[in-house]
Protein backbone atom coordinates (compact mmCIF):
# COMPACT_ATOMS: atom_id res chain seq x y z
CA UNK A 1 0.00 0.00 0.00
CA UNK A 2 1.47 3.52 -0.63
CA UNK A 3 1.85 6.10 1.80
CA UNK A 4 0.28 8.59 -0.18
CA UNK A 5 -2.99 7.00 0.49
CA UNK A 6 -2.91 5.97 3.87
CA UNK A 7 -0.23 7.92 5.33
CA UNK A 8 3.11 7.07 6.76
CA UNK A 9 3.47 3.15 7.38
CA UNK A 10 4.18 3.04 11.10
CA UNK A 11 4.82 -0.73 11.11
CA UNK A 12 7.26 -0.52 7.88
CA UNK A 13 10.21 0.75 10.85
CA UNK A 14 12.00 -1.88 12.35
CA UNK A 15 11.11 -1.70 16.30
CA UNK A 16 14.15 -3.09 17.20
CA UNK A 17 16.30 -0.69 16.10
CA UNK A 18 17.42 1.43 18.97
CA UNK A 19 17.15 -1.28 21.09
CA UNK A 20 20.94 -1.28 21.36
CA UNK A 21 20.79 2.44 22.04
CA UNK A 22 18.90 2.03 24.77
CA UNK A 23 20.28 3.58 27.95
CA UNK A 24 21.34 0.18 30.28
CA UNK A 25 21.38 0.04 34.18
CA UNK A 26 24.84 0.52 35.53
CA UNK A 27 25.92 -2.13 37.49
CA UNK A 28 26.89 -1.14 40.98
CA UNK A 29 30.21 0.29 41.92
CA UNK A 30 33.05 -1.88 43.33
CA UNK A 31 34.16 -0.83 47.14
CA UNK A 32 37.20 -2.40 49.26
CA UNK A 33 36.20 -3.75 52.36
CA UNK A 34 38.78 -1.94 54.24
CA UNK A 35 38.93 -2.07 58.14
CA UNK A 36 36.57 -0.18 59.40
CA UNK A 37 33.99 0.14 56.58
CA UNK A 38 30.33 0.00 57.93
CA UNK A 39 28.09 -1.77 55.76
CA UNK A 40 24.95 -3.47 55.28
CA UNK A 41 23.92 -6.45 54.17
CA UNK A 42 20.51 -5.89 52.00
CA UNK A 43 19.28 -9.21 52.78
CA UNK A 44 18.88 -9.77 56.62
CA UNK A 45 19.07 -5.98 57.27
CA UNK A 46 22.93 -6.60 59.32
CA UNK A 47 24.96 -3.59 59.65
CA UNK A 48 28.67 -4.09 60.85
CA UNK A 49 32.13 -2.82 60.19
CA UNK A 50 34.31 -4.73 58.56
CA UNK A 51 37.34 -5.95 60.59
CA UNK A 52 38.85 -8.66 58.57
CA UNK A 53 38.70 -11.06 55.51
CA UNK A 54 38.72 -14.67 55.48
CA UNK A 55 39.25 -16.75 52.15
CA UNK A 56 36.46 -15.42 50.04
CA UNK A 57 34.05 -14.27 52.98
CA UNK A 58 34.15 -10.45 55.10
CA UNK A 59 33.92 -10.47 58.44
CA UNK A 60 31.52 -7.73 59.98
CA UNK A 61 31.33 -6.89 63.55
CA UNK A 62 28.11 -5.20 64.54
CA UNK A 63 27.52 -2.31 67.72
CA UNK A 64 27.59 -5.09 70.50
CA UNK A 65 31.03 -6.56 69.18
CA UNK A 66 29.60 -9.94 67.41
CA UNK A 67 31.41 -11.13 63.98
CA UNK A 68 29.68 -12.95 61.12
CA UNK A 69 30.72 -13.76 57.80
CA UNK A 70 29.50 -12.88 54.36
CA UNK A 71 30.41 -13.59 50.63
CA UNK A 72 32.33 -10.63 49.21
CA UNK A 73 30.59 -9.46 46.04
CA UNK A 74 27.05 -8.48 45.53
CA UNK A 75 24.67 -7.88 48.17
CA UNK A 76 25.93 -4.93 50.27
CA UNK A 77 24.23 -1.79 50.94
CA UNK A 78 26.80 1.16 51.41
CA UNK A 79 24.66 4.52 52.61
CA UNK A 80 21.37 2.43 51.23
CA UNK A 81 22.99 2.27 48.05
CA UNK A 82 24.08 -1.25 46.33
CA UNK A 83 27.53 -1.89 46.24
CA UNK A 84 29.74 -5.02 45.10
CA UNK A 85 32.26 -5.56 47.96
CA UNK A 86 35.63 -6.85 47.06
CA UNK A 87 38.77 -7.67 48.98
CA UNK A 88 41.36 -5.12 49.53
CA UNK A 89 43.82 -4.49 47.13
CA UNK A 90 47.26 -5.52 48.77
CA UNK A 91 50.15 -2.79 49.64
CA UNK A 92 53.69 -3.31 50.19
CA UNK A 93 53.80 -3.14 54.17
CA UNK A 94 55.79 -0.15 55.55
CA UNK A 95 56.92 0.29 58.97
CA UNK A 96 57.16 -2.55 62.06
CA UNK A 97 54.59 -5.24 61.24
CA UNK A 98 53.82 -7.41 63.67
CA UNK A 99 52.35 -11.28 64.00
CA UNK A 100 48.81 -11.95 65.70
CA UNK A 101 50.36 -12.27 69.06
CA UNK A 102 51.83 -8.68 69.30
CA UNK A 103 55.44 -9.90 68.51
CA UNK A 104 57.73 -8.32 65.62
CA UNK A 105 56.83 -10.19 62.11
CA UNK A 106 60.55 -11.90 60.80
CA UNK A 107 59.84 -11.63 57.15
CA UNK A 108 62.87 -12.77 56.00
CA UNK A 109 63.27 -16.35 57.92
CA UNK A 110 62.30 -19.65 56.85
CA UNK A 111 60.75 -21.52 59.30
CA UNK A 112 63.69 -23.30 61.50
CA UNK A 113 64.15 -26.82 61.39
CA UNK A 114 61.77 -28.60 64.50
CA UNK A 115 63.33 -28.51 68.17
CA UNK A 116 63.65 -31.76 69.61
CA UNK A 117 61.27 -29.98 72.56
CA UNK A 118 57.46 -29.81 72.43
CA UNK A 119 54.61 -27.96 73.56
CA UNK A 120 51.63 -29.86 74.57
CA UNK A 121 47.85 -28.86 74.54
CA UNK A 122 44.62 -30.53 75.96
CA UNK A 123 42.59 -30.65 72.71
CA UNK A 124 43.13 -29.99 68.66
CA UNK A 125 40.93 -26.85 69.91
CA UNK A 126 43.93 -25.72 71.63
CA UNK A 127 46.07 -26.52 69.05
CA UNK A 128 44.05 -25.00 66.99
CA UNK A 129 43.94 -21.62 68.84
CA UNK A 130 47.72 -21.27 69.74
CA UNK A 131 48.44 -22.28 65.92
CA UNK A 132 46.02 -19.14 64.87
CA UNK A 133 47.71 -16.38 67.44
CA UNK A 134 51.27 -17.65 67.83
CA UNK A 135 51.89 -19.76 64.65
CA UNK A 136 54.43 -17.52 63.18
CA UNK A 137 56.41 -17.26 66.60
CA UNK A 138 56.33 -21.06 66.92
CA UNK A 139 57.10 -21.90 63.21
CA UNK A 140 60.45 -19.31 63.77
CA UNK A 141 61.56 -20.81 67.10
CA UNK A 142 61.20 -24.16 65.28
CA UNK A 143 58.41 -25.27 68.42
CA UNK A 144 55.78 -27.81 67.44
CA UNK A 145 52.61 -28.23 69.04
CA UNK A 146 50.91 -31.56 69.96
CA UNK A 147 47.76 -32.10 70.98
CA UNK A 148 47.08 -35.04 73.91
CA UNK A 149 42.98 -35.61 73.86
CA UNK A 150 43.20 -34.79 77.77
CA UNK A 151 45.39 -34.78 81.02
CA UNK A 152 44.78 -37.83 82.47
CA UNK A 153 47.36 -40.05 81.09
CA UNK A 154 49.99 -37.21 81.58
CA UNK A 155 52.44 -38.98 83.70
CA UNK A 156 52.34 -41.59 81.34
CA UNK A 157 53.02 -39.20 78.13
CA UNK A 158 55.79 -37.46 79.59
CA UNK A 159 57.70 -40.79 81.05
CA UNK A 160 57.80 -42.18 77.93
CA UNK A 161 58.86 -38.57 76.02
CA UNK A 162 61.78 -38.39 78.67
CA UNK A 163 62.62 -34.78 78.50
CA UNK A 164 65.98 -33.19 79.19
CA UNK A 165 67.48 -29.82 79.29
CA UNK A 166 67.87 -30.00 75.45
CA UNK A 167 64.25 -31.82 75.04
CA UNK A 168 62.27 -29.96 77.51
CA UNK A 169 58.54 -29.75 77.75
CA UNK A 170 55.68 -27.18 78.14
CA UNK A 171 52.01 -28.24 78.75
CA UNK A 172 49.24 -26.02 78.76
CA UNK A 173 46.15 -27.70 80.75
CA UNK A 174 42.40 -26.44 80.88
CA UNK A 175 41.11 -25.39 84.56
CA UNK A 176 44.26 -25.64 86.55
CA UNK A 177 42.84 -24.33 89.89
CA UNK A 178 43.78 -25.21 93.03
CA UNK A 179 41.67 -28.39 94.39
CA UNK A 180 41.11 -29.74 90.53
CA UNK A 181 41.83 -32.88 89.24
CA UNK A 182 44.23 -31.19 86.83
CA UNK A 183 46.02 -29.83 89.31
CA UNK A 184 46.60 -33.00 91.14
CA UNK A 185 47.77 -34.37 87.80
CA UNK A 186 50.30 -31.12 87.26
CA UNK A 187 51.86 -31.74 90.58
CA UNK A 188 52.40 -35.20 90.35
CA UNK A 189 54.12 -34.62 86.90
CA UNK A 190 56.44 -31.54 88.42
CA UNK A 191 57.37 -33.66 91.14
CA UNK A 192 57.87 -36.76 88.89
CA UNK A 193 61.85 -37.83 87.76
CA UNK A 194 61.55 -35.13 85.02
CA UNK A 195 59.58 -32.04 86.79
CA UNK A 196 62.76 -29.88 86.65
CA UNK A 197 62.97 -30.33 82.14
CA UNK A 198 58.84 -30.17 82.37
CA UNK A 199 56.43 -26.90 82.73
CA UNK A 200 52.92 -27.13 83.35
CA UNK A 201 50.49 -24.27 83.32
CA UNK A 202 46.96 -23.40 82.31
CA UNK A 203 44.08 -21.22 82.50
CA UNK A 204 41.65 -21.16 84.72
CA UNK A 205 38.75 -21.83 82.42
CA UNK A 206 36.72 -24.22 81.84
CA UNK A 207 37.55 -24.55 78.18
CA UNK A 208 40.03 -23.50 76.06
CA UNK A 209 36.72 -21.77 74.58
CA UNK A 210 36.12 -19.37 77.42
CA UNK A 211 39.55 -17.72 76.71
CA UNK A 212 38.07 -15.72 74.23
CA UNK A 213 36.53 -12.55 75.34
CA UNK A 214 32.81 -13.06 75.35
CA UNK A 215 32.72 -9.69 73.94
CA UNK A 216 33.59 -11.29 70.49
CA UNK A 217 30.70 -13.26 70.09
CA UNK A 218 28.68 -10.47 71.33
CA UNK A 219 27.97 -11.27 74.95
CA UNK A 220 29.27 -9.74 78.55
CA UNK A 221 29.86 -12.62 79.65
CA UNK A 222 30.09 -16.48 78.92
CA UNK A 223 27.09 -18.19 80.22
CA UNK A 224 27.26 -20.62 83.12
CA UNK A 225 26.56 -24.02 82.76
CA UNK A 226 24.89 -26.38 85.48
CA UNK A 227 26.73 -29.43 86.90
CA UNK A 228 25.83 -32.27 85.38
CA UNK A 229 25.76 -30.45 81.55
CA UNK A 230 28.22 -31.47 78.68
CA UNK A 231 29.95 -28.16 78.78
CA UNK A 232 30.11 -27.14 75.24
CA UNK A 233 27.22 -29.02 74.00
CA UNK A 234 25.33 -26.43 77.30
CA UNK A 235 27.07 -23.37 75.73
CA UNK A 236 25.87 -23.73 72.20
CA UNK A 237 22.50 -24.71 74.20
CA UNK A 238 22.78 -21.30 76.00
CA UNK A 239 23.65 -19.10 72.77
CA UNK A 240 20.69 -21.18 70.93
CA UNK A 241 22.94 -22.80 68.37
CA UNK A 242 22.98 -26.46 67.23
CA UNK A 243 24.58 -28.70 69.66
CA UNK A 244 22.91 -32.21 68.38
CA UNK A 245 25.95 -33.49 66.78
CA UNK A 246 29.10 -33.27 67.12
CA UNK A 247 29.61 -31.92 64.29
CA UNK A 248 27.58 -28.98 65.43
CA UNK A 249 30.17 -28.74 68.12
CA UNK A 250 33.15 -28.78 65.24
CA UNK A 251 30.76 -26.06 63.74
CA UNK A 252 30.36 -23.84 66.68
CA UNK A 253 33.86 -24.04 67.63
CA UNK A 254 34.96 -22.45 64.03
CA UNK A 255 32.66 -19.69 64.43
CA UNK A 256 34.16 -18.84 67.53
CA UNK A 257 37.70 -19.51 66.66
CA UNK A 258 36.78 -16.82 62.87
CA UNK A 259 36.13 -14.08 65.73
CA UNK A 260 39.74 -14.15 66.83
CA UNK A 261 41.59 -12.22 65.04
CA UNK A 262 44.84 -11.34 67.26
CA UNK A 263 45.95 -11.70 71.04
CA UNK A 264 43.82 -8.96 71.74
CA UNK A 265 40.69 -10.82 71.35
CA UNK A 266 41.75 -13.49 74.21
CA UNK A 267 41.83 -13.24 77.84
CA UNK A 268 45.38 -12.23 79.09
CA UNK A 269 46.13 -14.93 81.63
CA UNK A 270 46.03 -17.26 78.50
CA UNK A 271 48.30 -15.15 76.66
CA UNK A 272 50.70 -14.79 79.78
CA UNK A 273 50.71 -18.70 80.17
CA UNK A 274 51.41 -19.42 76.73
CA UNK A 275 54.29 -17.34 76.32
CA UNK A 276 56.02 -18.18 79.56
CA UNK A 277 55.55 -21.97 77.70
CA UNK A 278 57.28 -20.83 74.63
CA UNK A 279 60.51 -19.48 76.52
CA UNK A 280 61.15 -22.43 78.09
CA UNK A 281 61.01 -24.88 75.49
CA UNK A 282 63.17 -22.27 73.35
CA UNK A 283 65.50 -21.44 76.15
CA UNK A 284 69.17 -22.27 75.23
Amino acid sequence: MSDDLFGPDRYSSDVLADFSRRRRPTPPPQVEAVDDLVIEWADTGYCGAVVGIDGRHVQLEDFKGAVRLFPLGPGFLLEGKPVVLTAPARTAPSGMLRSASGSVAVTDHTARVARASRIFVEGRHDAELVEKVWGHDLRVEGVVVEYLEGVDDLESIIRDFRPTAERRVGVLVDHLVPGSKEQRIADAVQRGPHGKNVLVVGHPFIDIWQSVKPARLGLDAWPIIPRGIEWKHGICEALGWPHEEQADIARAWQRILGTVRNYADLEPVLLGRVEELIDFVTAE
